[in-house]
């Protein structure tokens, strides 16, 4: 049987291009966890005192905070809600990094070609900083840190190890991480009260969804044995079909599966 190639000149493009977005990503992420802390500082501490407000001082500073929030006869229902859905966030990429630090283990990807593992390590360094801003706005709202992963998916992580023999076999595993952390992350722009926290989850899903496309276009190309197409320049008479679409097949990204914001909490 034949050695699975990767081209190493698209996946050093790939990777670029990660970097770059995620660094854009990443400006985005601070700015709005700066902004977060500063509008929910009034809130969490009405919140930590059980709703006592006292004076026309507190009752102006909680006025001024609750703008930061959707409107509700409950702000602390709501804050608890938004850092339930950051402690999940934080879940899904602590998952995420344990299974590609467990991936760089491997001897068919530790042994193999370097430029797999460079792509490897710096997708993990994303994903370490994406629980960080996570774990950092959760703590900012008055919740605790999430340092474990998602029980849900790691049901399915620990179930598919055992049964990974090939490159092809640890990216079908990590297209299913990067997908429930990009849908979860839509479906939270929706879902969270806070201005601020909107930004940061629209500032980390592409990210996410961009791993996922490449790891699509990998995948599609391993299983064709094609991967000596993945090349720039490419020769689109060579390529199949659906190279154009593989790694994007929906126009607008689906949150089917996206995480309910309790998955993954603190308990």
């Amino acid at each position: 049987m034949p050695a699975e190639r990767i081209d190493t000149r698209l996946l050093e493009e790939l990777t670029e291009q990660s970097e770059d977005l995620n660094s854009d990503a990443l400006r985005i992420t601070r700015g709005a966890l700066i902004d977060f802390g500063q509008a929910v500082e009034p809130q969490r501490r009405w919140w930590q005192r059980g709703g006592l407000v006292a004076g026309a001082g507190g009752l102006a500073a909680l006025w001024g905070a609750s703008r930061a929030f959707a409107d509700t006869a409950s702000p602390s229902a709501s804050m608890a809600e938004d850092i339930m859905a950051l402690q999940t966030a934080a879940s899904i990429e602590n998952l995420a990094v344990s299974v590609y630090q467990t991936a760089a283990t491997l001897p068919f990807i530790k042994d193999g070609n370097k430029t797999v593992v460079a792509f490897i390590d710096k997708t993990t360094q994303q994903h370490q900083a994406h629980a960080k801003a996570f774990n950092a706005a959760a703590t900012q709202a008055g919740g605790k840190a999430q340092n474990d992963p998602d029980p849900k998916y790691k049901a399915v992580v620990d179930q598919a190890l055992p049964t990974i023999k090939t490159p092809a076999d640890v990216v079908k595993l990590a297209i299913t991480l990067e997908d429930v952390a990009a849908q979860t992350y839509t479906k939270n722009v929706s879902q969270v009260s806070a201005a601020d926290l909107r930004k940061l989850f629209a500032s980390v899903a592409p990210v996410e969804a961009q791993h996922r496309a490449t790891l699509l276009a990998v995948q599609a190309l391993l299983a064709g044995n094609a991967a000596d197409l993945v090349t720039i320049p490419v020769d689109p008479a060579k390529l199949p079909a659906a190279a154009g679409s593989v790694g994007f097949p929906d126009a607008f990204y689906k949150t089917d599966n996206a995480s309910p914001t309790s998955e993954g909490a603190v308990k």
